[in-house]
């Protein structure tokens, strides 16, 4: 680039690396999405069109950026996650957030027709979607942080799910239906849709109620394969940014070749991370025989 009067105004860019061998969490949220879901007529309390187009998105991401380990999504809130060996776009936060939004949000805008065939989109009601990186000191806290997140996702549920029922089959108003929810446990919950309702929360889809898991299959593994330690106290493997750029490069290609799949599976216990070892020492594992 050639020098000029005015090139002293990159002095004014400030860095914003992320801390080295941290595990990265880019999570994202839909912006206005009360209001979207509104105009756009989603069905309450969840609208299995909009959770899959969601998930469609997110698998978008996963597939065009290899370095990404794992994701987790429920409503309209995704999180990403970067293994402590990434060294993309050299861990900027910016450049990272932004590629995963922005591919995130190209994707569901691209993909909606297919979801939403009947309700074309709006220039004026647009979905798009905020973030930011947060970072993790080891696997065992970036554990507890999915956990977190899987939790929420079944309160909300079943908040949402006994919220809904009141309102759509009970005939309550909005404010009537918040008004006796509150200060209920789940177990009050549990018993007013069983009750009123006939509704057993035990037996309702997985997918609402754990949300949903993308990540690259290769072969599952036992857990008595994998040594006694467990997943959540496992240790990460050494850099890859030690490695040379041609072991990269091998990396990325196998982690491409793996296929990327979506799962509403409980990520809380030690089985699902003890069958699955290459989410946390971020090496491929091997393509499951066909």
């Amino acid at each position: 680039m050639a020098n000029s009067k005015y090139e002293y105004v990159r002095l004014f860019e400030q860095p914003d690396n992320l801390l080295p061998q941290t595990w990265i969490v880019v999570r994202i949220d839909g912006r206005g999405f009360h209001k979207l879901s509104d105009k756009y007529g989603f069905e309450k309390p969840n609208d299995r069109r909009a959770l899959d187009l969601m998930n469609a998105a997110a698998v978008s991401v996963m597939k065009d950026l290899p370095d990404l380990t794992i994701a987790y999504g429920v409503s309209d809130e995704y999180s990403f996650v970067f293994h402590p060996n990434c060294e993309l776009f050299e861990r900027r936060s910016a450049k990272l957030v932004t590629t995963i939004v922005s591919g995130f949000t190209a994707a569901y805008v691209y993909q909606w027709p297919k979801f939403f065939p009947d309700k074309p989109l709006q220039l004026s009601n647009l979905p798009t979607f905020d973030g930011r990186a947060v970072q993790y000191p080891n696997a065992s806290i970036l554990r507890d942080y999915m956990s977190w997140r899987q939790v929420d996702c079944h309160i909300n549920n079943l908040y949402n799910t006994t919220f809904w029922s009141m309102v759509l089959i009970g005939g309550m108003t909005n404010v009537e239906a918040e008004k006796e929810l509150q200060g209920t446990v789940s177990s009050d919950k549990n018993e007013i849709l069983f009750s009123r309702f006939g509704i057993n929360y035990n037996n309702e889809p997985e997918f609402f109620k754990k949300g949903s898991v993308v990540y690259r299959q290769y072969q599952l593994q036992e857990p008595e394969a994998v040594g006694t330690t467990t997943a959540h106290t496992q240790q990460d493997d050494e850099p890859i940014s030690q490695l040379s750029r041609t072991q990269q490069e091998k990396i990325r290609k196998l982690r491409r070749k793996a296929q990327v799949v979506v799962e509403h599976v409980d990520i809380i216990k030690d089985d699902f991370w003890l069958r699955r070892p290459w989410l946390l020492s971020g090496k491929p594992g091997k393509i499951p025989v066909e």
